[in-house]
């Protein structure tokens, strides 16, 4: 990875003005750059993994699902086949995974600790399994399923959420990476450590394509911004990163978010569309004026098409829904759109804290620690915003509520509503990635004083809320919901693997660590910051 500066007397995001030649301030600011991503890939890792270590084996939504599909995927079923009398397509396992409806005894069932059930491979276990993921797109499953080519059991699960979590943190590294790659960064690393919410590393650290869906959205909003930054007006914002890097980032991105779902493709538009908003339409002009960009569109392009003609050809999204399945099979597109506004506050929540088959939801109170880090972001972006800015922010925060209202409405007569929180989030993230940029701009230089110390605040709120629902969710599948928490250290049920307490002291530390690193950036960043130079200069890009 090679990253420049713009010039000798311009400094990288978070260093002190110096006089060095031009090779060595490019030196230097390739080392602070890439300690940034390896430090943020490091410590996200470490959160995803505690998470992977403290869920029982299939405890995660559509795990079992998931799992079955990526090991008979590398084992070399890629879809499945029909079996008289089962619904869903069938994959074969190799033994060490047979698996049993027992497996899944606590589910639904909040007040039922996780050692009710068989453990993987167990003889009286099946070495089939029906899944109704069989036909989604391959990409994610290859990634993580090639452990259980090596090991078997549950210690193959494991292996696989490990590499899970690896491939989402890589996403999440590259995200922190651009967004401190300018001098207006100074809300950045703030906006974007929202990642590190529970259900977010929750997701990464298990075998679903949800949790690095949420992390490539958001790894392409931020790097499609600073890349569409580049081609404005170098002379007020010279990039921090070649340009080639921020392709490389956006490409990538662009790829596994448009194949990790069969939603993909119209995620990746939703991104495009906010970022045309965001820098206007002279930088996309630019993009096609260079012939350099062709080869990295043409590779997006291809990913886009792949991922659209697997699920025409598979027909994972042309599948009609029983009545029993969901609710509002059949319905027409109005009941669907109402039934979703209805319920956008419900989807809100379970996007913060509904853990486990929705059986391991967090208290109330335990959100509101969230919600205030939530709202002073937006709250201070809403009232500091200048007029492209403020537009950009209210169209993220319309697709956040409206997207999936469309998108749910559309398909419920097929579908009923299936619709869950953790669907959207990778929408909130763009909301507050789009907050971090606007306060970082030239209209949030009149609180940038603030910036640091809001930035502490916001971790330690998150830091706090991180832990509580590491402990209740463990508590969960330990005790159970309804017995006191006392009892964890007396009379524990399930032990995970290391120990119950042993994974609490390995994340409390990790996710103070990550939070302080997250404040030494915001720290680095509003020194390095410009505000003069912003505050008299017109704006790079036209509104």
């Amino acid at each position: 990875m090679v990253f420049r500066v713009s010039s000798e007397s311009e400094p990288a995001a978070g260093a002190t003005p110096t006089t060095a030649t031009p090779d060595g301030a490019a030196r230097d600011a390739r080392q602070r750059t890439a300690w940034v991503f390896w430090t943020g890939f490091v410590l996200f890792a470490a959160l995803c993994v505690s998470w992977a270590l403290a869920s029982p084996i299939f405890s995660v939504p559509d795990e079992n699902a998931h799992a079955v599909k990526a090991i008979a995927q590398v084992h070399g079923e890629a879809v499945g086949h029909r079996e008289p009398g089962v619904r869903q397509l069938v994959v074969d396992l190799p033994p060490s995974y047979a698996v049993s409806p027992q497996q899944l005894c606590f589910a639904f069932h909040s007040n039922t600790t996780a050692n009710c059930g068989f453990e993987l491979g167990d003889p009286g276990g099946t070495p089939w399994s029906a899944t109704w993921v069989s036909t989604y797109n391959p990409i994610y499953y290859f990634v993580v399923g090639w452990p259980s080519l090596i090991v078997g059991g549950s210690t193959g699960i494991y292996a696989m959420r490990v590499m899970s979590a690896l491939f989402g943190a890589l996403f999440f590294a590259w995200a922190l990476q651009a967004a401190v790659a300018s001098r207006r960064a100074r809300w950045m690393p703030v906006a974007v450590s929202f990642a590190a919410l529970p259900m977010v590393v929750y997701l990464n650290g298990a075998i679903n394509p949800n949790g690095v869906e949420i992390l490539s959205g958001l790894a392409l909003t931020v790097s499609l911004l600073r890349l569409l930054e580049s081609f404005g007006a170098p002379q007020l914002e010279p990039p921090l990163m070649r340009r080639g890097m921020l392709w490389t980032i956006v490409t990538a991105s662009a790829i596994v978010l448009a194949n990790a779902r069969a939603l993909g493709p119209l995620w990746v538009v939703v991104v495009v569309a906010l970022c045309l908003v965001a820098t206007g339409l002279r930088p996309f002009l630019a993009v096609f004026r260079r012939r350099s960009s062709y080869a990295w569109l043409a590779v997006i392009a291809a990913a886009g098409l792949f991922s659209i003609g697997w699920t025409l050809i598979g027909g994972s999204l042309s599948g009609q829904a029983q009545k029993a399945d969901a609710p509002l099979v059949d319905a027409s597109f109005l009941q669907g759109a109402a039934y979703m506004l209805r319920s956008t506050p419900a989807f809100a929540v379970q996007a913060l804290g509904y853990f486990g088959w929705f059986d391991a939801p967090l208290p109330g109170w335990a959100l509101w620690l969230a919600i205030a880090a939530v709202v002073l972001v937006v709250a201070l972006a809403l009232l500091t915003a200048r007029r492209r800015e403020l537009i950009t922010l209210v169209v993220a925060i319309g697709a956040a509520l409206v997207v999936p209202v469309l998108v749910q409405a559309y398909s419920v007569h097929q579908t009923g509503i299936i619709w869950q929180g953790r669907y959207g989030l990778f929408l909130y993230l763009s909301v507050l990635a789009v907050a971090g940029w606007a306060l970082s701009r030239a209209g949030g230089e009149r609180i940038g004083f603030l910036s640091v110390r809001a930035t502490w605040t916001i971790g330690a709120l998150l830091w706090m809320f991180g832990c509580l629902a590491f402990v209740l969710v463990l508590r969960r599948y330990v005790i159970g919901a309804e017995t006191p928490i006392t009892q964890m250290f007396h009379h524990a049920q399930w032990q995970p693997p290391l120990g119950w307490m042993t994974l609490v002291v390995f994340f409390v530390v990790f996710s103070a660590a990550f939070f302080a690193f997250i404040g030494v950036l915001a720290r680095r960043a509003a020194a390095a910051a410009t505000p003069a130079v912003e505050q008299s200069a017109p704006s790079r890009i036209p509104s």
